[in-house]
């Protein structure tokens, strides 16, 4: 938009001194043939001054392929970049009178230049943390475990690290990929340490178990009952069996004792480095905390956070204590939640798993909050001119979801909320229709197409709602803006891989999970940038490149439009670049 704006007012400048310049030789002709003088108008003869020399650029990249995104799609060879922002996009040649005497000017020998990729939804801090102080219980493609055997070791090196009274904790266990196909339980744990608290979390981030001493120190036992909007699970005797749903999680979970500064700085260094290396440019902290927020303007200040990072906390409380001064972090919309995880069977469907729950054939799964609550929390948030961005996985949830958000519109109205539906995975399409009415953003987290696809298909959901898990191409299709995530640490941060799934879909079997639903890669690319930036409200100063946003870019190995769709994730990230200044480059 701002590109368009400024050519047409070059134009419009260009046709006014046109004007000026006639008037003025008429004025010099009907002078002359007057015989008369004077001694304030231009002389016959007189040269015109020429144009002011075009600003020089601090830095060109040119003779690429430049995917704008812009709301054409223009494809250019060449940007020109001064103080982080976009001087002009164009033409290499066009470019070329931008180069000054202190300008550094890069070749790209046709590689293909790409927007920043804007992290529409996952969690940075939580990932930094998982990444350094977590024992990685991931199975494969993710991580080495296979079963319990092996995941009762990892936890055992976990404890040799630590000291006698440290908790010991792990993140990335999914049961249905262990061969035992079942959770582990405080019996299993146990083994590890009759001593030491230990709580690991499964791979949705939904569930955790405790072992017999952290139930201990969390006064769970027989008598316990069920937290509102969570589950303590319980064994045929009615012992906890060392398993926590949902709100239960915290019962434990908010025992452990908290990472220090020191530690949160660190854990952000790296992860933000990390998605640097990925091409993110941008990054989302969904369900951040005041504590959690001042960590990063803290990494921010001490220049330990590479990217820039829009942080949703869940809550304004402590806000009021937070003191931004950094441009790379923003507090954006405040994250809540209507259900949990459909791989942890506490996604609220419509309609009965596939796979009866505990032999359950009506089981739905639950909302984590009451729908009147929801809409409540939703409604005082709306009126005080906040976004809502609501996780919901089940189509029950969004249901719920959909009915707070026609409250709040109906009781104020405001044209511009941007309200979102974060991962949106079973929408149905009449629930698309309403979210269109109702200028809703689906954000999907698609990579569920590749990580559970086959057992969405096979367990969770059964063949029919599998194919439109993460419904994509309706979305394009009804013209609605929609955005994509990896929810990072439920899976590694790989653009290009989450590019790859919305574009092919294809599971960890090699089956195609809803043909239907594909889209293209140009679409795919816009749901991670522009699109994304707009879901943040950013899309004026990010998510594309043209002229007056600022410089955030990204050089691929390889054009992710035009290579076979297979193999688009396999494109790597050569350089990463924020405000015009590189934060990544490769070692190739």
């Amino acid at each position: 938009m701002k590109s368009a704006f400024s050519q047409g007012k070059v134009r419009s400048r260009s046709r006014s001194i046109g004007a000026a310049l006639l008037l003025a030789v008429s004025g010099m002709t009907m002078v002359g043939c007057s015989g008369g003088g004077g001694n304030g108008g231009l002389e016959i003869g007189a040269s015109v001054p020429p144009a002011p020399p075009a600003q020089a650029a601090q830095l060109i990249y040119k003779n690429g392929t430049v995917l704008t995104l812009d709301e054409k799609n223009s494809v250019a060879q060449a940007v020109a970049i001064s103080d982080g922002r976009i001087l002009a996009v164009g033409a290499s040649n066009a470019i070329e009178k931008h180069i000054g005497s202190a300008t550094r000017v890069i070749d790209l020998g046709g590689r293909t230049l790409i927007p920043g990729i804007y992290d529409a939804h996952s969690h940075l801090v939580f990932a930094g943390t998982n990444l350094l102080f977590e024992a990685d219980l991931n199975s494969p493609p993710i991580g080495p475990v296979q079963d319990l055997s092996q995941l009762l070791s990892v936890l055992e090196e976990q404890r040799a690290k630590l000291g006698p009274d440290a908790w010991i904790t792990g993140f990335g266990y999914d049961d249905t990929l262990l061969a035992e196909k079942r959770h582990p339980t405080r019996a299993d744990l146990d083994r590890v340490s009759a001593t030491q608290p230990i709580l690991i979390t499964h791979v949705s981030g939904h569930l955790a178990v405790a072992n017999s001493v952290a139930l201990a120190l969390a006064g769970i036992d027989a008598a316990t009952s069920d937290p509102s909007g969570g589950v303590i699970r319980k064994d045929a005797s009615g012992e906890p069996d060392g398993v926590l749903e949902e709100t239960a999680v915290q019962m434990v979970g908010g025992l452990k004792p908290p990472l220090t500064a020191a530690q949160v700085q660190a854990a952000t260094q790296a992860i933000s480095a990390l998605y640097a290396s990925r091409g993110v440019t941008t990054a989302s902290d969904g369900a951040s905390g005041a504590d959690g927020i001042k960590a990063l303007e803290a990494a921010a200040q001490a220049g330990d956070l590479a990217i820039r990072v829009v942080a949703l906390p869940t809550s304004m409380s402590g806000l009021d204590t937070v003191d931004l001064k950094s441009r790379k972090v923003k507090i954006g919309g405040i994250k809540t939640f209507a259900d949990g995880s459909i791989q942890g069977y506490t996604g609220y469907l419509g309609q009965p798993y596939h796979t009866p729950f505990h032999g359950d054939a009506s089981y739905r799964g639950f909302p984590r909050a009451d729908r009147e609550a929801l809409a409540q929390q939703v409604l005082g948030h709306h009126k005080a001119g906040r976004q809502l961005l609501v996780h919901g996985n089940g189509d029950a949830a969004i249901d719920d979801i959909l009915h707070a958000f026609r409250r709040a519109q109906e009781e104020a109205p405001r044209s511009n909320a941007r309200h979102t539906v974060i991962h949106s995975q079973t929408v149905r399409e009449d629930q698309l229709d309403e979210m269109k009415r109702l200028n809703v953003i689906p954000s999907y987290f698609i990579l569920h197409t590749y990580y559970w696809g086959d057992r969405h298909r096979d367990v969770f959901l059964g063949p029919v709602r599998a194919e439109r898990i993460s419904p994509a191409r309706s979305t394009a299709d009804r013209g609605m803006v929609y955005t994509i995530h990896a929810d990072t640490p439920v899976v590694p941060m790989d653009p290009m891989r989450l590019i790859w799934a919305a574009v092919n879909r294809v599971s960890t079997s090699g089956a195609v999970i809803g043909p239907a639903q594909r889209i293209s890669a140009i679409d795919a690319l816009r749901a991670t940038t522009i699109n994304a930036a707009y879901q943040n409200f950013e899309e004026k100063e990010r998510g594309s490149i043209e002229v007056g946003k600022w410089a955030d870019l990204v050089l691929l190995s390889a054009n992710p439009a035009a290579v076979d769709p297979s193999a688009i994730k396999d494109i790597r990230v050569l350089e990463t670049v924020l405000e015009g200044k590189t934060v990544y480059r490769s070692a190739d």
